[in-house]
């Protein structure tokens, strides 16, 4: 009897998380029939999306607001077509205000399919009580660190600790081979600019991390600048790199990603997953992030940590120099750049950092999605035993 399992996620993170593990998923069990929710990635292992998640990328809470109305409609949409499929489990894959909706409306309608959710808010950063509200609507979550699970204790959600997903993904990247591509020497300075894969954040970041590198341009003689950009704003930054007279080479995410950050001398990053996977490869990364002022206004209200960057808050130091809202501007960020592209002590000095805090993160243990397959498949079988067992 073949498996059914459907997956959601609701951007291009999630979509790489979740091509992932159905692939660890698919190695186990060549029967296995998915369904769902994703992007491209995913569609590539199978699933073929029930709506177009490029709308869903959405950062902030006015943002959100806004949005709302096409929120609820796309949930209702994809809960109607995963009751279409009768699934025997489903993964909501990061994503958090529309995975939970969407649990919440699958467990009205599918009450005995259990619920998995694949990374789980950053209780540990802001806004604690969203771990009650999570176990209320699943039956297990996969997480990413070991400091996640005392929050969900109380409420008795279970807990598996995966690692950073980016970490199991890791390939070393050509660096030497990507400059040779580009016409550019092995000692010569590259500056990388990664905006973010969300619209809100090409919008209100990408500008000053264009800005800093025009900064830097002026500051480096023969600095080469490379932009990634994600797919769903890839117009958008090509647009605003235009606009503001930068030159740089434009690049959509390609397989060739990974050589691209091995190459770069220092990177501008948005904060995000990215941070990580540059660090993997030895590159250094100095961090800005803005967003709307409001909803800026209330996120900073709720926030637990002192670092929105991961490596900060596991190495609980600024191993990342990080610059958000106010703070990051197109002269703080180059100012932090600066010396690395100058000294490359300084460069080494960041990169071991870097190193440190990675190790704490997980780096040379099994694949996220190898421990997150044990967790799907260890879920699915409690559930079928419970179904099995006799009734007193």
């Amino acid at each position: 009897m073949s498996t059914r399992i459907a997956f959601v996620a609701g951007e291009a993170s999630g979509d790489a998380l979740g091509a992932d593990l159905i692939a660890e998923l698919q190695s186990r069990k060549p029967d296995l029939i998915v369904s769902g929710v994703g992007g491209p990635r995913m569609a590539a292992r199978g699933v073929q999306s029930a709506i177009d998640i490029s709308s869903l990328a959405i950062l902030g809470f006015v943002e959100g607001l806004r949005a709302y109305p096409r929120v609820v409609a796309l949930v209702r949409q994809t809960v109607d077509a995963i009751v279409a499929q009768r699934p025997q489990a489903v993964v909501l894959i990061d994503s958090w205000g529309f995975t939970l909706r969407v649990a919440q409306g699958l467990r009205a309608r599918l009450p005995g399919v259990p619920l998995i959710k694949y990374i789980g808010p950053q209780v540990f950063a802001t806004r604690p009580g969203r771990a009650k509200t999570l176990a209320a609507s699943v039956d297990h979550l996969i997480c990413i660190h070991d400091f996640e699970p005392p929050y969900y204790a109380p409420y008795g959600l279970d807990c598996t600790v995966c690692g950073h997903p980016a970490i199991g993904r890791f390939r070393p990247g050509d660096g030497a081979a990507y400059r040779s591509t580009i016409g550019l020497a092995a000692e010569a300075p590259l500056l990388l600019v990664l905006p973010g894969s969300r619209g809100s954040e090409v919008r209100y970041t990408g500008p000053v991390l264009v800005g800093a590198a025009q900064k830097l341009a002026q500051t480096i003689p023969g600095l080469k600048t490379v932009i990634v950009a994600a797919a769903s704003v890839e117009d958008r930054v090509r647009a605003l790199a235009e606009a503001q007279g930068l030159e740089a080479l434009v690049v959509g995410e390609t397989a060739a990603k990974d050589d691209i950050f091995a190459a770069a001398s220092v990177a501008l990053a948005a904060s995000g997953t990215v941070t990580t996977e540059v660090a993997l490869q030895q590159t250094p990364v100095v961090v800005g992030y803005r967003m709307g002022w409001l909803s800026w206004q209330l996120a900073s209200s709720m926030l637990r940590s002192k670092w929105a960057t991961l490596m900060n808050i596991v190495a609980d130091a600024e191993v990342a120099p990080e610059f958000l809202q106010s703070r990051c501007t197109p002269e703080t960020l180059s100012a932090a750049a600066l010396p690395i592209l100058r000294d490359p002590a300084a460069r080494a000095a960041q990169v071991a950092a870097q190193n440190r805090a990675l190790d704490r993160m997980g780096r040379g243990g099994r694949p996220a999605a190898e421990i997150a397959a044990d967790a799907v498949e260890a879920v699915m079988k409690k559930g079928a035993d419970a179904i099995r067992a006799p009734s007193n």
